[in-house]
């Protein structure tokens, strides 16, 4: 028998997440996923009069496949999903898998061409700016290792966070959309970090639950060339099958000059991929009420109550401030008093101390307000 909470994701993820109309084709990406999932996005978009088309892939093949691609294999991959990708007016993308270090000895060379060749053109240019999308992770024995909870209290919290009510929070999210908007300058303040960039502007997005499943924050992006400073991140990052931790850049004038973790060098490879995966893309606070902790897992970690992620590489075109690349990689700093606290002041108006908004009009965004 289904559990009932998985009808009520999936019919959540066609409905208020890609708003599935009758007859739109949308595409269901299940790797490593539960197939009772798929099943049940299937019925949901078909009941909302969509046409569902469903590829069901393994993390581990996908391994082995990129260990051995070429340029030229490449290359046509990403033609042919390109392809299908611009008959798609929707997309549902579920990950999961049973050891997140699975990639990591792919070699670099080979991951690189896969970022540039196929996951930019199918994913970045196509998918993101072109179709209605929606990604998520689905619960598993080695998500709940992560997260340190059983794998039944880890399903339970899943839940919890997926379906939270986020029309709720849409509306809980616009003063700070606002104020986000009519702000020129950033400082951000904590252990290792003391960093400034204007956002004037840029704009800002909402993110309640339309693309993410959890979702929890709002993101705009720094001038591109007004970073400088230096952020200590405190959060782990997996990355092509290697886990980073205790991230530490220094920008001048955007550009990150300086960058240390645990492995330099392949952190520089990374940042080497092309000129604008050493600028940055992405500026955002997180707020997800139920999401507390780290979990290695990048669409959880950077939704974390208390949080802001600072991401190198590609801009959103929402919010868009010139900076192209094949890496966007989300990287998060949570600001909470057990990790360390910190602050973050818009135009020398201090607005979050230590995780918690300190503004009337944004004290909606508290977790108390949000569960």
């Amino acid at each position: 028998m289904r559990d009932p909470r998985l009808t009520e994701l999936a019919d959540r993820l066609a409905g208020y997440s890609i708003d599935v109309r009758p007859g739109e084709n949308v595409l269901i990406e299940v790797i490593g996923g539960d197939k009772e999932l798929a099943k049940a996005l299937v019925e949901a978009v078909a009941k909302r009069g969509g046409r569902p088309y469903v590829e069901l892939a393994d993390l581990s093949v996908r391994r082995t496949l990129l260990r051995h691609a070429t340029r030229e294999q490449i290359e046509e991959w990403a033609a042919f999903d390109l392809e299908r990708m611009r008959r798609m007016h929707g997309y549902i993308g579920v990950r999961a898998g049973d050891n997140i270090s699975e990639l990591a000895d792919v070699p670099e060379a080979n991951m690189r061409l896969y970022e540039q060749l196929y996951v930019r053109p199918v994913h970045l240019e196509r998918r993101v700016k072109a179709t209605k999308w929606v990604v998520l992770r689905w619960p598993n024995a080695s998500m709940a290792q992560l997260a340190g909870m059983s794998t039944e209290a880890f399903e339970d919290f899943y839940f919890r966070v997926c379906n939270l009510d986020y029309a709720m929070m849409d509306r809980a999210m616009e003063p700070l959309k606002a104020l986000m908007e009519r702000t020129d300058r950033v400082r951000i303040t904590g252990p290792g970090t003391d960093l400034t960039f204007s956002i004037k502007g840029i704009g800002a997005k909402k993110c309640s639950g339309k693309r993410n499943i959890p979702d929890g924050e709002v993101f705009t992006a720094p001038v591109r060339d007004s970073v400088n400073g230096t952020i200590t991140y405190n959060t782990p990052s997996n990355r092509g099958g290697f886990t980073f931790e205790r991230i530490r850049f220094t920008f001048v004038n955007g550009r990150i000059v300086e960058a240390d973790a645990n492995d330099p060098e392949r952190l520089n490879q990374i940042l080497d991929t092309d000129e604008g995966a050493r600028y940055i893309g992405e500026f955002s606070l997180g707020f997800n009420p139920h999401i507390l902790h780290p979990m290695n897992d990048t669409l959880f970690d950077e939704k974390i109550a208390g949080s802001l992620h600072f991401t190198p590489g590609q801009a959103y075109e929402e919010t868009d401030n010139g900076n192209r690349s094949s890496v966007h990689w989300d990287l998060v700093l949570i600001q909470r008093p057990e990790y360390g606290g910190g602050e973050v002041w818009f135009d020398g108006r201090l607005i979050r101390k230590d995780g918690r908004f300190v503004v009337p009009e944004l004290e909606g965004l508290n977790p108390e307000n949000l569960s």
